[in-house]
């Protein structure tokens, strides 16, 4: 087999695993009404359960910082990815509120290993190309979102079981996914030197870019938990209609990410960060306006066309400023992932009940233009991957992945 076909089988590989984690993700998040009526889980203890999620992932997240340093991150997705299905599976099959409470927490560590995972195997191929595609594997996240997202939709519309709902995701995605797996372009734990910390002061380097990363989370997780109520309780939509932006949002989100990589190899990833944060701040201005439902909806896709293309080009920053210790930047901007989760949802919904939803549209705008301070540290000519900056030839893959 051929470098160029075990790289392309490699990507392929790789894109299919954030595929099949935006439809596990999105099965889990659209159907948490379900799991609360299912477990009987109070309206005051939902938040706690919702919270445990993205905090033992970030631990996860931390430890596999680590743990990669002795198996590489290919081993580590090859084993996380089937236990997040499994897990969602135990989400479904409990009876009792302790039985939902392990496979949550089951989820939510075997989640970070594999959100860091992934993103390390992603920056080292994209090392590997010379050119930008971490835009694309994003964008197979947001295609299984969408895919996630209807499939809870069908099983919420004929009035299926959790179990029943999850399990033939879980059946046609787990096989699929060991398949997948074995084309994964990772490093054995033999006969490579592990890589380098960060180094003294790094982490104050990679600050910027976790900031960056939390704003980026903290304006996606506002779409995500409050776009419906925004649409339906302060500009009047129907219910039916409030369902509707985020769906756009993640249409949006996967034309953008689908087409982005072309934007960083044409202009660089600096420009293209900026020109995304301007659009989604512009976003958020317009949903915090908007006279009505439709005004509204166009705020919210402005929104997914400008969030999109921050975090890919995060991670890939983290991976350009640290090349030999890129899965260490990796794992500690994905802790930052979950920060921003966290801190999103509270934040607007303390704001808009302590003063309105309005006003508290502006404040994740306010922390979205918090990147434009930082746009800098994306790189520079480097940054681009695009035409004249390509590699002649494959010369290796990063740490994390073989040398070729």
């Amino acid at each position: 087999m051929t470098e160029d076909v075990r790289l392309r089988r490699g990507r392929g590989s790789l894109g299919f695993s954030f595929f099949v984690q935006g439809v596990t993700f999105a099965l889990l998040v659209t159907r948490i009404p379900a799991i609360q009526d299912r477990y009987g889980i109070s309206d005051g203890l939902l938040p706690a359960f919702l919270a445990a999620v993205p905090v033992l992932a970030g631990v996860s997240s931390v430890a596999t910082e680590h743990l990669v340093k002795r198996v590489g991150p290919a081993a580590v997705l090859r084993r996380a990815q089937p236990l997040v299905l499994l897990s969602l599976l135990g989400v479904g099959a409990g009876s009792t509120m302790w039985h939902v409470a392990v496979a949550l927490g089951a989820f939510g560590l075997s989640v970070g290993a594999l959100d860091a995972s992934m993103n390390m195997l992603g920056v080292s191929l994209q090392r590997a190309y010379g050119r930008s595609i971490m835009l694309g594997f994003h964008a197979a996240y947001s295609l299984g979102g969408i895919v996630g997202a209807s499939a809870a939709w069908a099983g919420a519309h004929w009035h299926l079981s959790l179990f029943s709902s999850y399990l033939p995701a879980v059946v046609v995605l787990l096989p699929l996914a060991f398949y997948g797996s074995r084309f994964y372009v990772g490093r054995s734990s033999e006969g490579e030197v592990p890589e380098k910390g960060l180094g003294a002061g790094g982490f104050r380097l990679l600050l910027p870019l976790c900031l960056v990363m939390a704003c980026a989370y903290i304006g996606d997780s506002t779409v995500s938990n409050w776009s419906a109520k925004y649409l339906q309780d302060v500009l009047g939509s129907s219910e039916q209609l409030a369902t509707v932006p985020y769906n756009v949002y993640m249409v949006t989100t996967l034309i953008g990410r689908a087409v982005g990589d072309l934007g960083v190899r044409r202009f660089g990833a600096v420009t293209v960060v900026r020109i995304g944060t301007l659009v989604a701040a512009a976003g958020f201005a317009v949903v915090a306006a908007a006279p009505g439902a439709w005004a509204g909806m166009l705020g919210f896709t402005l929104l997914g066309i400008g969030l999109c293309v921050i975090v890919p080009q995060t991670f890939a920053a983290g991976g350009r400023l640290f090349p030999g210790a890129s899965d260490t930047a990796i794992a500690r901007l994905n802790i930052f992932n979950y920060v921003g989760f966290l801190i999103g949802s509270p934040l607007v919904g303390g704001i808009g009940d302590a003063w309105s939803y309005r006003g508290a549209m502006l404040v994740p705008m306010a922390l979205v233009l918090v990147t434009l301070f930082h746009a800098r540290s994306f790189g520079s000519e480097g940054a681009r991957y695009g035409v004249g900056h390509e590699r002649p030839r494959v010369v290796d893959v990063g740490r994390g992945g073989n040398e070729v």
